[in-house]
């Protein structure tokens, strides 16, 4: 039992240990504390360093480089967006290379690290925007959260497979240990 707790402990504190740490590919403390918002109209900041992020609003693969129109929001302490309803307003980013639309898909959340670019004139529906651009080094696609309900059950798939295959499926009824 002892033994128990103390691995318990252990893989505990080691957890959150890691939950505020950013993903290597992210790491570093060279960036410029400046928000998308902010560098839409400061031409000074053209050419400094950032790590930004948020919610993917479209992707655009190009011939060489795939650019990300991103809603930007704060980033929690291992440079996750957080999941709210506030933006530090909106950014382009691109990057080399092709990132598949189907996997970095509307409503992933990313993180790039990169350098600022002269702003990109587009818009956001009818209304004219100032994007700030970023030449993304890295695109950090961040795993899907798995849902949960209240009781902290996970929704979706099973340890066993198919949900319909679990010993636990509601449809079995509250007395009834197997389906047959």
């Amino acid at each position: 039992m002892r033994l128990k707790l103390l691995l318990l402990t252990g893989l505990t504190v080691g957890l959150a240990s890691c939950a505020s740490t950013p993903p290597a590919p992210l790491a570093g403390n060279d960036f410029v504390p400046i928000l998308p918002r902010t560098a839409q109209n400061d031409p000074s900041v053209v050419g400094e360093k950032v790590r930004w992020g948020g919610v993917i609003a479209g992707v655009k693969p190009g011939k060489t480089d795939t650019c990300f129109h991103v809603v930007s929001h704060t980033l929690d302490d291992s440079g996750r967006p957080v999941d709210d309803d506030n933006s530090d307003g909106r950014f382009i980013a691109c990057a080399h290379g092709f990132f598949d639309p189907s996997i970095y898909s509307v409503k992933r959340q990313i993180t790039v690290t990169g350098t600022l670019q002269v702003p990109t004139i587009g818009k956001v529906g009818d209304m004219r925007y100032i994007f700030p651009h970023v030449a993304a080094d890295v695109v950090y696609l961040w795993p899907k959260d798995v849902p949960m309900d209240n009781s902290g059950m996970y929704y979706g798939m099973s340890p066993f497979g198919d949900p319909m295959d679990s010993p636990m499926t509601p449809w079995m009824g509250p007395d009834i240990g197997m389906p047959w």
